[in-house]
């Protein structure tokens, strides 16, 4: 049995707890997905339905953080065959999985302690992740339409942060209950107020997103809750702009902790059904890039009905 958040062993010149001594150091959060609990999370499947939660390429028109735009084109390779070819490429422009090489705890290492990148990006990174894929009980926890039926909307667009009593309190009001190898799936409302933007205002927007609190709290209620993976349809999945006095989210989950994140990816179609259905839960199915020493991957992610 696994030690709670409070009992996991603290680094040293950081101050925040880890489990590089808990969890496989290749597919961290991922190793609580059993062949046991895939078998539970395709029983869910009953209207037969799939839906995709991937953002269409180029969607986010300009990236993010100063990305670069992806160029594509097609080339002829015969009288009559034609290929794709994607130049500039940023995996984490659109709806994307955090690989454990994404993020750092400083000078003290990627998940599992390894400090050089050079010798991290020797290993298999994200496409370890790639060879079972990640494939779950997904639940989806629609903060956004839980807060308007409080009489209290976000706006998604606002830095709002989301509290894990948020969260407990959403799971309570659909009437879902976070089980052990979940994948924790957010909706905020920053894509459907993202697709409401014109050109103009898209290319000014302030790097500004409702995300969940980066305090221990949260990553105490997210690793005591045993989710395999955490996602959102926010750019970071914590709140932005970040406070430096509670510290950040990325930190604590994926270097310290080994979870798997997403982000930006398309919930909006998931939870219009999941409401009509009055059911939160699904088999989630996802299939990362599998590209060797890979830091990040696009979603390729499917909620089934």
């Amino acid at each position: 049995m696994r030690p709670a958040y409070d009992l996991l062993p603290v680094l040293d010149g950081l101050g925040l707890p880890h489990a590089w001594d808990v969890l496989d150091h290749e597919l961290g959060s991922l190793s609580l997905l059993t062949p046991e609990l895939r078998r539970e999370a395709a029983a869910l499947v009953s209207a037969g339905e799939s839906i995709s939660l991937d953002l269409p390429l180029g969607l986010i028109d300009p990236p993010l953080y100063g990305r670069a735009a992806h160029r594509h084109r097609h080339v002829q390779v015969g009288r009559n065959t034609y290929e794709d070819v994607i130049d500039d490429f940023n995996p984490q422009s659109g709806s994307q999985w955090d690989g454990l090489l994404h993020v750092r705890a400083r000078e003290f290492g990627f998940f599992g302690g390894e400090t050089s990148f050079e010798q991290a990006a020797r290993g298999p990174g994200i496409s370890r992740w790639a060879r079972a894929g990640i494939v779950g009980r997904g639940v989806l926890l629609d903060i956004a339409r839980w807060a308007e039926a409080q009489g209290s909307p976000i706006d998604p667009l606002s830095g709002h942060v989301i509290g894990d009593e948020d969260l407990r309190a959403c799971a309570e009001q659909q009437g879902v209950e976070l089980k052990t190898g979940d994948i924790l799936c957010v909706r905020t409302g920053w894509v459907s107020a993202y697709r409401s933007l014109d050109a103009g205002s898209r290319a000014s927007l302030a790097p500004r997103c409702t995300g969940l609190r980066a305090d221990a709290a949260m990553a105490r209620f997210l690793w005591d809750g045993q989710v395999a993976a955490v996602a959102a349809d926010n750019p970071a999945l914590e709140s932005t702009p970040g406070d430096p006095a509670v510290g950040s989210l990325h930190r604590r989950l994926i270097p310290l902790l080994g979870m798997a994140v997403a982000e930006l990816l398309d919930l909006d179609a998931l939870a219009a059904r999941c409401a009509d259905l009055a059911r939160w839960e699904f088999l989630f199915v996802a299939v990362p890039l599998p590209l060797a020493g890979g830091v990040s991957s696009p979603s390729n992610a499917l909620a089934v009905l």
